[in-house]
């Protein structure tokens, strides 16, 4: 993606009519200046996915997708963002160019797209092999049959069969020596001292052996949102340990980022408007034979929240299933701490614990399919378990135990962003508690505040829209943790609004540019993107942010959400935000002075300035 000029990408998005390149998967009407049509990321009877010509975005306000030509085409096909490009370039007769580079960057570029290329093609091969295995074996085909899997499900997923051989793949590979086998994670390989070499260290390495990482297991190749095999699972058919083994993490799999039966399900998770993940790839496989077919797994590991990540982009709700054991519920505690941070208003997640003799595979095939969807809907929201969680093992009728909860809770409910959501579980909690709500958010906030600094402050009453230089580092302190939500409802508005960042004052640009976190390097990204783009589309800030690597922390404030509203409207929302984060201010920077004792002339006169300057906020705000 780096090495497509973004003068290049914005042309592109300038060119390109969204609405034809949506329209030729969903049906659009004409709705005034948009149109609209079913959501094709989440089931829906009435329309609420609205697509812009004049911003060239679209946006559903049932499940939340929202993004330009080129981010639908990487939801809705599974492209990846270079595909996307160069199949709408096509489209609009426009040649694809490459950033200028040097030689060597130019070269090592076009090895490592190679050498991935091989990998790809060397797991390929495998697969063929194992499938072939498969097929000559009674004892595996067996297994899978008392499994209840019938053959068009083995072929759909390609199942295969590793055969109880140290160097089976050498009957497919002659060149058993060869690095790519290492590499792939196909092959396991020791040093003299009998150490396991990882496959990145493998490159150069003395090897004094090499064996299949597979044997005598049921093969499950993994495949990418592409459908390009990136690594394998393993199965053993009889008792042994471990029950299941993954490739280790090589240049193509990682297993914090992918999941099991994410291609093959993403059709019917969209149709859905649901994912559910649980803990096997026989459960996906047995769910998907007899019917539910919007299942993934991970790949051996705890869920991370890049896999809730990158979920929440197939729909806008997810329901994990695990088992109603001790080791279950931890892992759906860890499964709930991965999705606090990325939860909104617009996403749900739920939690599902069947009964302790089933598991999702033995439950479908003894009870059915309806049987297994009523109990997805009767699983628990994830406000339900938090809360649960929370006041586990605690005596809440007591002091020290609702003390105990509030200091458990503290960094649980401070991970989710400021939405209603937060508010809720905040207002359950207290009255779990029997805590006034605003006591328990001092509470749950004393964490975030941070002793007033001694920065100098900005000029109090600025003339807005005069040009100003950029800040080489901040000028302004940090604001603590209750302001946050000020300056991400600024940091929203402007991102769907720039225009309106010229509007501001230079105290209030400092005080943005300067805030902690994703507010602050949001920001700065965009006061630069302004300087080289004076008019700039949603869509093309939208795919600027992507480059950039700061996606994620613009879509975490939602300003998809505020396309459709009017500038004009939004202004006072802007304009409030940013004083009450100027407020906060003055009286941190207000109380450091009074700490210093106002000693001399100068102190004196900046507090009694900035007391000025409060009075006119408190004023003013009243009337926004």
């Amino acid at each position: 993606m780096s090495l497509i000029p973004q003068d290049f990408i914005q042309e592109l998005l300038g060119r390109v009519d969204i609405v034809e390149v949506v329209g030729r998967s969903v049906q659009l009407k004409k709705a005034g200046t948009n149109y609209k049509g079913l959501c094709p990321f989440h089931t829906e009877k009435s329309a609420s996915f609205t697509v812009s010509p004049s911003k060239q975005f679209y946006h559903c306000f049932g499940c939340g997708a929202h993004g330009s030509a080129i981010g639908f085409l990487m939801e809705q096909s599974g492209m990846s963002f270079p595909d996307a490009v160069r199949e709408l370039a096509r489209d609009a007769g426009m040649e694809l160019p490459q950033q200028e580079a040097d030689e060597g960057e130019q070269r090592r570029a076009a090895e490592q797209r190679s050498h991935k290329v091989r990998l790809r093609e060397v797991l390929q091969q495998a697969e063929g092999f194992y499938r072939e295995r498969l097929r000559a074996s009674t004892r595996a085909i067996d297994y899978l049959k008392g499994r209840g899997l019938s053959g068009r499900s083995a072929a759909r997923y390609g199942l295969g069969y590793a055969p109880d051989d140290w160097q089976g793949l050498a009957k497919v590979f002659p060149n058993y020596e060869a690095e790519l086998l290492l590499q792939s994670g196909l092959v396991v390989a020791r040093d003299a001292q009998g150490q396991t070499l990882e496959p990145s260290q493998a490159a150069g390495a003395t090897v004094a052996r090499r064996y299949d990482r597979l044997r005598d297991r049921i093969t499950f190749p993994i495949r990418n949102a592409q459908g390009e095999i990136i690594g394998f699972g393993g199965r053993v058919l009889d008792r042994g340990e471990p029950k299941y083994l993954n490739s280790p993490e090589t240049e193509l799999f990682h297993k914090g980022e992918e999941l099991y039966g994410l291609f093959e399900a993403r059709q019917a998770i969209q149709r859905h408007g649901q994912v559910l993940v649980v803990e096997g790839y026989l459960d996906v496989i047995a769910l998907a034979q007899h019917g539910v077919e919007h299942a993934v797994a991970t790949l051996g590991t705890a869920c991370t929240p890049e896999h809730v990540r990158k979920l929440f982009r197939y729909c806008a709700q997810i329901v994990f299933s695990f088992d109603g054991d001790t080791a279950g519920r931890r892992a759906a505690a860890r499964a709930m701490q991965s999705a606090l941070p990325v939860l909104s208003d617009e996403r749900s997640v739920k939690f599902l614990f069947l009964p302790a003799e089933h598991d999702p595979d033995s439950f479908v095939r003894e009870l059915g399919a309806d049987a297994f969807e009523r109990e997805i809907a009767r699983a628990r929201p994830l406000s339900v378990f938090l809360l649960d969680h929370i006041g586990e093992g605690l005596a809440l009728d007591t002091a020290e135990g609702r003390a105990q909860a509030i200091a458990r809770g503290r960094e649980l409910i401070g991970s989710i962003p400021e939405s209603a959501l937060k508010g809720q579980i905040v207002n359950e909690l207290a009255q779990r508690l029997r805590t006034p709500a605003d006591e328990l958010r001092a509470a749950l906030a004393l964490p975030g505040h941070r002793r007033a600094g001694s920065a100098a402050p900005p000029p109090a009453n600025s003339a807005g829209g005069a040009p100003r230089p950029k800040p080489v580092e901040p000028r302004m302190q940090r604001l603590s943790r209750p302001q946050v939500d000020h300056a991400r409802t600024a940091m929203r508005i402007l991102l769907a609004h720039p225009g309106l960042w010229r509007d501001i004052s230079t105290a209030q640009h400092d005080l943005l540019v300067a805030h902690a976190g994703s507010v602050g390097e949001l920001a700065r990204w965009l006061e630069s993107y302004l300087d080289e783009h004076a008019e700039p589309t949603p869509s093309s800030v939208w795919e600027a942010l992507r480059a950039e690597g700061l996606l994620e922390a613009a879509e975490a404030l939602d300003p998809a959400e505020l396309l459709e509203r009017d500038t004009a409207e939004l202004q006072p929302d802007l304009r409030g935000a940013l004083e009450s984060i100027e407020m906060a201010w003055i009286k941190q920077r207000q109380q450091a002075l009074a700490a210093e004792g106002l000693a001399d002339p100068a102190s004196r006169l900046e507090y009694q300035g900035l007391s000025l300057r409060l009075r006119e906020l408190m004023r003013s705000l009243p009337r926004l």
